[in-house]
């Protein structure tokens, strides 16, 4: 499979004209990206490669041997309580829904499920 050197690929980059471009390879059994409609991509075996250019957003290339495509496993809906979620949502200004998804990403940590909405609201007003 092809093999990507972060030397080279930063020597490459800088002559682009792309400076302090950090590179980095990820070890990694899979890579899931989960779509909109519910479905799920498997990346079975990657190479990943995190380019990163500070102040800028990140790319990430992602080389597979092969794909697959499942349905994600049915959570429990009743994985957080109503009370977790009430407070998610009210200190947020969010559906319970997207509270809720939230509190999922977050491990259910409410603090942290806070933060990343705040982060998202704040992600899509500057752009």
């Amino acid at each position: 499979m092809f093999r990507t050197n972060p030397s080279e690929l930063k020597r490459q980059l800088k002559k682009l004209g792309l400076k302090n471009v950090e590179v980095k390879n990820i070890e990694a059994e899979e890579v899931i990206i989960r779509t909109t409609d519910g479905r799920e991509i498997v990346a079975v075996s990657p190479q990943v490669v995190i380019m990163e250019v500070p102040g800028a957003s990140a790319m990430i290339q992602v080389v597979a041997t092969e794909l697959r495509e499942r349905q994600p496993t049915i959570e429990e809906e009743s994985e957080f309580s109503d009370d977790d979620v009430r407070l998610v949502a009210e200190q947020t200004g969010v559906s319970m829904e997207e509270a809720r998804e939230a509190l999922k990403e977050a491990g259910g940590d409410i603090a942290a499920a806070i933060i990343l909405i705040e982060e998202r609201k704040r992600a899509h007003e500057a752009s």
